[in-house]
Formats: C-alpha cells, structure tokens, sequence
C-alpha cells in the first residue's frame, strides 16, 4: 500500500511538472536578419505576445519557410506570393512546404521599379521602348523572390528579363544601392524605403528616382499576376512626401505581408495569438511603424495556402470575411 501511494504521488507529480511545462512553452517567431521588414515584424509581434500571456521568442534565420512548415520554428513571416510558392514547391522553391498555414496579413507592402527621373521612364511603355539600352538588377541571390516581382512588372509591359542588359546583385538592398551607385537603370523599391531614400539622394543631380507606372488595364493586370498571383496594382496620386510620387502619380505593385505557422501549432495558441495581434494595433504600431497600415477586415485574403483552424476560429467570432 506504501508503494502504491509513492507511485501515485510521484505520478501526480509528473503530471503537475508536465502542465507546468506546457504553460511555460516558449513559441518560437523565425525573422529575418536585423533592419528587414520581416525582424521588426517579429520583434514588434513577439513584445505583443508576451504582453497577453503567450512567452514567445524571435529567431534570426533565412530561408525559413521550410522550417515553418516542418514544425522547426512555430512562426514566421512572409509575402503573400512567396507564402504560395513555397507552399506549392514553384516559384523559387524547388519543394513543396505543406504544411504551411496563415495566420492573417500584417499589413501590405507597396513597391515598384524605379528609374532615375532624367531617363524619362515614366511608364511600362517607356521602359518597353528602350529595354534593349536599359540595365536591370537581376539574380538577386538571397533575395530570390524578387526577380518574381520584377518579372511580373516586366510582363505587366509585355516584357521579360531577356529584352534588358542583366546585372546581377545580391539582395534587395543590393539592388536599390547599385541604383544609386549608377550600376543599374531599373531596380525594384519599396515605397519610402531607407536604401531607396539613399540612392535618391545620390541622384540628385538626374532628379531623384522615379517609379514606373504599370498597366493597370484587365490584359496588364493579368500577365502581372502570372507571377505574382497574390499581389494587386495600386494606382497611388502624386505626393510631394513620398519618394518616386513627387513629380507624379504612378500604378506600382501592393502584396500583402503575412504571419504564417505550420497544422501542427495548437489551435488555442494560434487562435490568443491571432486575437493579440488584432486587438493591440496601436501597440505593435509604437513597436514598428508600419503596422498603422493593418486592417482587421482585411486581415484574411483570399491565398493559395489555407488559413489556420485557430486563426479561422477568431475570425469567426469577430466577424472578419475570409476569402476576400
């Protein structure tokens, strides 16, 4: 009988240590490297969890949907294009990451080809009519989703990498500096981005950089979207604060940014995480800026990979259109 009452209470024990455990899981969140837009997400998104309740910490890595998807990280960041791809193993991954789920956008991203002013590339058209005397970024070798964009603003004009003079660089910073270092004439810019701001300066003398309008016609839109299926065009006025729209308004390229986890993540953890995010917009927004563009009842767009049982659960309850 002594024994017995030992072994219980060594059993009950155990339990008590395991439930201890589970309250106390840290939940990892994959970034990218400092200063991208994917480390502020997480940085801003993690300060948010551990605030209600969830002990989460940031992880620095590249390349990491895959880990996402195999339950190595539990979540991450991504475009909504890439999300696709790397889901479906096309695109620039050669396999497929099935069990990537999302859990909502962030916000969207805005960006476009830029030019410097004096070269007069006003419009797809424009490029379209000089591309053979035209120097491109290209290969963009750890940034290899954004040869995509750029290609899908080139079909937009009825054009492909073949008909430029290609120069390859590196990264997406990379490409917006050789820009400015006058290596390139057409690089891909997110809008008021810090790289692009520099590079403008330098071309002070060319008048800045400008964006490149794309076609926003049903033929324009539907070869852009041949490469970036998630993405839309965004016809934006002209703005004497935002770097490219000075002289005048432009059509460029809008994606939406999301969080993403795995199927395995527990449906309770995703659904408290997914609430903490909606209901602490301004908070995450003192955290990284970019979050004041968030909109609960777009959180949930229509996307190739499907949305997280958790997360489907809270956007139920809070009336947020899945799909749209």
């Amino acid at each position: 009988m002594k024994h017995l009452k030992y072994k219980l209470a060594a059993t009950l024990f155990g339990l008590a240590l395991a439930a201890t455990g589970a309250q106390a899981q840290v939940v990892t969140i994959a970034t990218g490297q400092q200063g991208t837009i994917a480390f502020n997400s997480g940085q801003a998104v993690a300060k948010i969890a551990n605030e209600n309740g969830i002990t989460a910490r940031t992880q620095p890595l590249v390349g990491y949907l895959p880990l996402i998807s195999s339950g190595e990280v539990d979540f991450g960041f991504s475009n909504a294009v890439e999300a696709g791809y790397a889901l479906t193993g096309t695109g620039n991954y050669d396999r497929a990451s099935a069990n990537l789920r999302l859990v909502g956008v962030m916000f969207p991203l805005t960006t476009g080809l830029m030019a410097p002013c004096d070269l007069g590339l006003k419009t797809i058209a424009d490029v379209k009519a000089r591309a053979g005397d035209l120097r491109i970024a290209s290969e963009y070798t750890s940034s290899t989703i954004i040869p995509f964009y750029i290609s899908g603003g080139l079909a937009n004009g009825g054009m492909t990498y073949d008909d430029f003079q290609q120069v390859p660089v590196s990264s997406f910073v990379a490409g917006m500096e050789a820009l400015g270092d006058n290596l390139v004439d057409i690089a891909l810019v997110s809008l008021n981005a810090g790289a692009g701001k520099q590079a403008a300066v330098k071309l002070q003398s060319r008048g800045g950089l400008c964006y490149v309008s794309l076609d926003d016609s049903e033929a324009g839109a539907a070869a852009f979207k041949k490469f970036l299926p998630a993405g839309s065009l965004a016809s934006l006025k002209q703005n004497e604060n935002i770097l490219g729209l000075e002289n005048g308004p432009a059509t460029i390229m809008r994606i939406p940014w999301m969080m993403l986890t795995n199927g395995d993540v527990n449906d309770d953890l995703v659904y408290n995480l997914t609430k903490s995010i909606v209901e602490n917009k301004d908070a995450l927004t003192k955290s990284f800026g970019l979050f004041r563009l968030a909109k609960a009842e777009t959180m949930a767009p229509a996307n190739v990979v499907p949305y997280h049982p958790g997360a489907l659960r809270y956007f139920k309850e809070a009336g947020i259109k899945v799909g749209d």
